[in-house]
């Protein structure tokens, strides 16, 4: 079997084996130590010997006995755990198998709030989720937290040691306990599904393997409660999704979204998108998610750019902005600007945001200043906003893109 393919199923397995061996026996940190060496000795010897019939059942198998030897070689934490047996009920004396199926939810989402619990710190909830759940790399999480590595490898560790010295039960909350979670389990699937479509770093631009596990995780938390923003979520995540196929040209080449074409959008995706928007938007208060949702819904709804209702789409980011004012929604607010009211407006707003060092030196703001330029018929500026973009950009999907539209707008300069 081809090692992409087995590490494709790798990436989908894990948070799934992880959640199995804690549901099981707890020692959260420890149990994800041998889960990563479940993994890597499949990624030894899948290519070559080809898949068990039980890829799941394999890794938890596996899993369970080096997450065994592991706790024999720890004897104090042993008597502490022996310590805090005692003192649990009996009829809660045993646990299920591990590679039993719980009953209320699936293993990853259980992980998941168990990752979010308030125990932790918001940025520690985060980080630990997209390393368990999400299964990215340390490195990806500290780029999504513009952090260090080393610095992002501290907070992790730091998280599992409150997970495991906190003794909480794997189990999925319920009522207060679930609400006063779900931000931040909403916040998380965010991420995951951002840093899917549209990689920080790297030669792919999308990595189709976390926003489905982000989409998978969504429904699953939909069908868990009826929270509006849940269903918000969900609906953004699919009209979002719904674009992908027309992302790239025949050459790799990033195509932007007003030059895709839009007959290859995934129209049951945005069938569903704005089926779950139209559920949600009528039932009170309207939150970030929903809002969100509501522009992604007028941008696929639309047969072309010209046709964008963009008076609109100014008006739901205003409200956006009342909610939660951060430069990445001021972004995109300006760009929106521009398309209803002139690039000149939209420039205007880009340039007050560079007094903000959270998004001054971003690769979007000159990206987004360029296209600006670009339209305003000052190509030089252009050309060279186009260029530091990409001088910014970690993608090299997105770099090649950037270097393309300055080269369109004449010669690059030597070196």
């Amino acid at each position: 079997m081809p090692a992409e393919r087995v590490e494709d199923l790798l990436r989908a397995l894990a948070p799934q084996v992880l959640g199995a061996l804690v549901r099981r026996y707890g020692h959260f940190d420890t149990a994800e130590d041998a889960t990563q060496e479940a993994l890597l000795a499949a990624a030894t010897r899948w290519p070559g010997d080809g898949l068990p019939d039980d890829p799941k059942a394999w890794l938890i198998t596996v899993a369970s006995r080096r997450l065994t030897d592991l706790l024999r070689a720890e004897q104090a934490r042993r008597r502490r755990e022996d310590g805090v047996g005692r003192e649990v009920p009996t009829d809660r004396w045993l646990a299920p198998p591990a590679d039993t199926a719980p009953d209320d939810a699936d293993d990853s989402l259980v992980l998941l709030f168990l990752c979010c619990h308030p125990s932790l710190p918001p940025a520690g909830q985060i980080a630990l989720t997209l390393r368990a759940v999400g299964g990215l790399s340390t490195a990806e999480v500290a780029r999504a937290f513009l952090v260090p590595e080393a610095t992002m490898a501290r907070r992790i560790t730091r998280a599992k040691q409150r997970i495991r010295d906190s003794g909480l039960p794997f189990a999925a909350p319920a009522g207060p306990e679930r609400a006063a979670r779900l931000d931040a389990v909403l916040h998380v699937l965010y991420l995951i599904f951002n840093e899917g479509y549209a990689s920080t770093a790297g030669e792919q631009l999308h990595r189709p393997d976390l926003c489905a596990e982000a989409i998978r995780l969504a429904r699953l938390l939909h069908r868990l409660t009826d929270d509006a923003e849940v269903t918000g979520l969900l609906a953004l995540m699919l009209l979002t999704d719904a674009r992908t196929p027309a992302r790239t040209g025949p050459d790799g080449m990033l195509v932007p979204m007003a030059e895709q074409d839009r007959r290859r959008w995934r129209a049951d995706r945005i069938a569903e998108g704005t089926r779950l928007v139209g559920a949600a938007l009528p039932r009170g208060a309207v939150g970030p998610y929903q809002l969100q949702a509501a522009i992604a819904a007028l941008h696929d709804e639309a047969p072309a750019v010209e046709s964008t209702d963009w008076p609109q789409i100014v008006a739901l980011y205003e409200m956006l902005l009342a909610l939660n004012d951060n430069p990445v929604v001021r972004l995109n607010h300006a760009v929106a600007v521009a398309m209803a009211r002139g690039p000149r407006a939209g420039l205007a707003l880009l340039d007050a945001l560079a007094a903000d060092r959270r998004v001054a030196e971003d690769h979007r703001r000159y990206a987004a200043r360029a296209h600006l330029l670009e339209l305003a018929g000052e190509p030089d500026a252009a050309r060279e906003a186009y260029l530091a973009a990409a001088r910014r950009s970690m993608n090299l999907t997105q770099q090649r893109y950037l270097h393309a539209r300055a080269a369109r707008l004449g010669p690059l300069p030597a070196g």
